[in-house]
């Protein structure tokens, strides 16, 4: 076992500090990672603040991780000393259930290992993240980060752009197609990014009419306030598929109108509860859905895509020193889009 330094939270009601955590020698799968960027997620903060009731301390966060490998395993075949790696939301699975066959191991029948906060099977206890100066992580695991890409604007990808682009690909959005994404945040701003990308027609949804300028800079061919009725009726029963990033519990009803007959709706943001109305839904044979993040072969295939059309996240930078000032300023939506931190500021 190796000591490493990190930033970790050691109760529900503290900030994040240095913090010693151990990190296991490599196996014969294994990849060694010197960790550059580490993105901060929302999830990060409603873990260390066990808003979900399920956190494990000291929490240390992180599930956006870009950095260089440093060791490989002897079996390790598609990686080698120095390439450019990212590592996601998860860290393992059972690889044996039918969801890791399908190669959805975020639906792991038996439980996937989160990056963070997951049963740890080697060490025991449970899983550090990302915002330490490295870690090791079985092959499966690590994805390949296109070169040609601004490394710390990728960082995000590895949660908000997995999680934004999984639907848009499962619920088959092409080109020609009217797409909707609810909510210009973290999230919805990758949504617009790819919908735009795919080369559907894209509507930026939103309550706030100031977003109006920036949701077309992203890529949004139009804005829909919602809180106009009248523009809110000339857009019901058009739109193809809706993607919904909004955090928190809402009445989905007035979106659901907006979709055509046999069109869908996929939530991502809301672990929590949300109004509907069934006659919304049978009325026109219409689908409310979720979606949890991507396997790992689909997230490769989002960051070559990314590649291959110069997509990353819009970013803040920080030092992990600024961690707990970050974490408020997400909670107030004071970030456009992303923070990602500059790990090499741990070592200050």
């Amino acid at each position: 076992m190796k000591n490493v330094n990190a930033y970790a939270a050691k109760s529900n009601d503290a900030d994040l500090e240095p913090f010693d955590i151990e990190r296991r020698e490599i196996l014969a799968n294994d990849v060694k990672i010197e960790i550059d960027y580490c993105g901060v997620c929302h999830s990060d903060i409603h873990q260390v603040r066990n808003d979900w009731g399920n956190s494990k301390y000291p929490v240390v966060p992180g599930h956006e991780i870009i950095g260089h490998v440093t060791e490989v395993g002897k079996d390790v075949k598609n990686f080698k000393v120095g390439d450019l790696v990212g590592v996601g939301c998860m860290v393992d699975s059972c690889q044996e259930c039918q969801s890791c066959k399908d190669d959805l191991e975020q639906y792991c029948e038996n439980g996937m290992v989160a990056t963070y906060n997951g049963p740890d099977k080697h060490l025991g206890g449970h899983t550090f993240g990302g915002y330490s100066e490295m870690i090791v992580v079985r092959e499966k695991f690590v994805l390949k980060v296109p070169e040609n890409l601004d490394t710390k604007a990728v960082a995000p990808l590895l949660c908000a752009g997995i999680t934004t682009w999984s639907p848009l690909r499962q619920w088959n959005v092409k080109k020609g197609d009217k797409v909707g994404v609810v909510g210009l945040g973290g999230l919805g701003h990758m949504g617009v990014k790819f919908a735009s990308a795919l080369g559907a027609h894209t509507v930026m949804i939103t309550t706030s009419p100031s977003k109006a300028e920036d949701a077309k800079r992203l890529g949004a061919d139009e804005v829909l306030i919602s809180k106009n009725e009248d523009e809110m009726k000339k857009h019901q029963g058009t739109f193809d598929f809706i993607l919904n990033t909004v955090p928190v519990g809402h009445d989905t009803n007035p979106y659901v109108g907006l979709l055509k007959r046999d069109a869908t709706m996929t939530l991502v943001g809301a672990i929590d509860e949300v109004d509907i109305h069934g006659g919304g839904l049978i009325m026109g044979r219409k689908r409310l859905a979720g979606s949890l993040i991507g396997g790992i072969k689909e997230t490769q295939e989002m960051l070559d895509f990314c590649g291959e059309h110069n997509i990353v996240s819009d970013i803040e930078m920080i030092d992990i020193q600024n961690i707990n000032e970050a974490y408020d300023r997400v909670v107030k939506s004071d970030v456009k889009y992303r923070f990602v931190i500059d790990m090499k500021s741990l070592k200050k």
